[in-house]
């Protein structure tokens, strides 16, 4: 299994969001598993792909809980 951890900036710019999004998300729950040695958080980018495909939606009215 490869795997490719990515920082909060670098996910920022995969993801067209911003840094504060995903520092929002670590700190309010509900976001995908980080890992945080020293200072440094980082993300598996495999946990990434997996948490976003959770959240595919096909209209504005599909409920499915995320």
């Amino acid at each position: 299994m490869d795997r490719k951890f990515v920082r909060t900036p670098e996910l920022a710019k995969l993801t067209s969001t911003s840094k504060r999004y995903w520092e929002k998300l670590r700190l309010a729950g509900g976001g995908p598993v980080y890992i945080r040695f020293g200072g440094i958080v980082a993300y598996d980018l495999n946990d990434v792909l997996a948490w976003l495909e959770e959240r595919k939606r096909t209209s504005t009215t599909d409920d499915r809980t995320a």
